[in-house]
């Protein structure tokens, strides 16, 4: 808790209720007004480590609906805040101020929003393995494959027949320019027109250490099984990867498999070398 800020908030409350409304009759609306601004600043700034924006944001719609309840629980003090809001519309006296908070308001959300997108994309609380540990086998298509010990069969071809290996990594090249780079991009470096949507950026296989330091059953794995597949250790930042197993065959994914490493010209990790 920040006793500093909570205590300062509480101090201005005193002084509301002592001092000014000795000479302001504050009705029940502008009470609930200058509650809501004290709890939301409590939220905000009062509890240590800070409150996630998401947290804050639920918090004052529940306060929100509940001081409403409480406005409207009394049919006199629910029709004086009516008129008070109709007068403050209607009346000469208030236009200037009416203009004023015409005019803030859309201002202070487009000041929000305009922050909310410059803000940099923060790191998470824990440490988040970008390459976790796979499990031993994964059910595919009612098949078990053992990922210690699976190949991508279509690997062999490369040099026992190459145009048989060549139709594969074509085949490869259709599956990811229909499905993969609109996040990965054209050129593989994770700079698709849908990458800057997510938190964090879709891999860079141009990088030396993604694709180049894994086995081709690994990303058979990461393909298949997509970010609902994640281990916890690969949490708290999420991936938009679907489970492409549900889309594609396994000859497509091992095929975009063999693309991937044809278009960036790293070998797979040799089988039994540790990930």
């Amino acid at each position: 808790m920040n006793l500093l800020v909570l205590l300062t908030i509480a101090a201005v409350l005193v002084v509301i209720q002592v001092g000014v409304t000795r000479w302001v009759n504050l009705n029940r609306l502008a009470w609930m007004a200058i509650w809501w601004a004290a709890l939301w600043a409590a939220f905000s700034y009062g509890i240590t480590p800070p409150l996630p924006q998401s947290i804050v944001v639920l918090f004052m719609a529940i306060i929100t609906i509940a001081l409403l309840a409480y406005l409207s629980a009394d049919s006199e003090e629910l029709a004086q805040a009516r008129q008070t809001l109709v007068s403050f519309m209607v009346e000469k006296r208030y236009q200037v101020a009416l203009i004023v908070v015409i005019l803030t308001l859309p201002l202070l959300v487009a000041l929000s929003v305009f922050s909310s997108l410059n803000q940099a994309p923060q790191p998470p609380a824990s440490g988040r393995t970008i390459h976790p540990v796979p499990p031993a086998s994964i059910s595919f298509e009612g098949n078990t494959i053992n990922l210690s010990t699976a190949n991508n069969p279509y690997r062999e071809l490369e040099h026992s027949d190459p145009e048989a290996f060549a139709a594969h990594v074509d085949n490869g090249r259709r599956v990811y320019f229909e499905n993969c780079f609109y996040c990965h991009g054209d050129n593989m470096e994770g700079a698709g027109q849908f990458a800057h949507g997510y938190d964090p950026l879709p891999a860079n296989f141009n990088d030396a250490t993604t694709i180049a330091m894994l086995q081709e059953s690994y990303l058979f794995w990461r393909i298949a099984k997509g970010a609902p597949g994640l281990p916890p250790e690969s949490t708290p930042w999420s991936s938009a990867m679907p489970a492409w197993e549900n889309f594609l065959t396994e000859e497509e994914i091992w095929d975009v498999i063999l693309f991937l490493y044809e278009f960036t010209g790293f070998e797979p990790r040799a089988q039994g070398m540790p990930h």
